[in-house]
């Protein structure tokens, strides 16, 4: 696994359990599905009002059209752990005023993202 430096001055006004859940639910994911002898990477960056963590994955990819099915339970494959589980972490981002998006990247894997509004910490 790799983790990137995190600029200790980001800051997100959330529910510590809930986003602690939804991103540990990401990684769960991610180290289930990734190929051997791959890695899993974890990166929170800000962008502008927004924080964003990234959880990329080496699963291979996503089948065509797959994407967008990602958080809804009744379209993936069934009802599975891992549909319940997306479902409930995109649940978890919104109740914090959050998005969480997926993007495939054909042939290598895909990049979970969870953005949230940025909090600025008094002085």
């Amino acid at each position: 696994m790799a983790v990137s430096d995190v600029d200790p001055g980001l800051a997100v006004d959330a529910d510590q359990e809930m986003l602690f859940s939804a991103v540990g639910n990401l990684l769960d994911n991610a180290f289930k599905f990734t190929r051997r002898n791959t890695e899993v990477s974890l990166n929170a960056y800000a962008a502008g009002d927004r924080i964003f963590i990234d959880v990329t994955d080496n699963c291979g990819g996503l089948a065509a059209g797959e994407a967008e099915k990602m958080f809804v339970p009744s379209t993936q494959r069934g009802v599975d752990e891992m549909d319940r589980g997306l479902s409930i972490c995109q649940r978890s981002v919104q109740a914090n005023n959050g998005t969480l998006s997926v993007r495939d990247v054909p042939g290598s894997g895909c990049i979970f993202t969870i953005a949230l509004p940025r909090h600025t910490l008094p002085a």
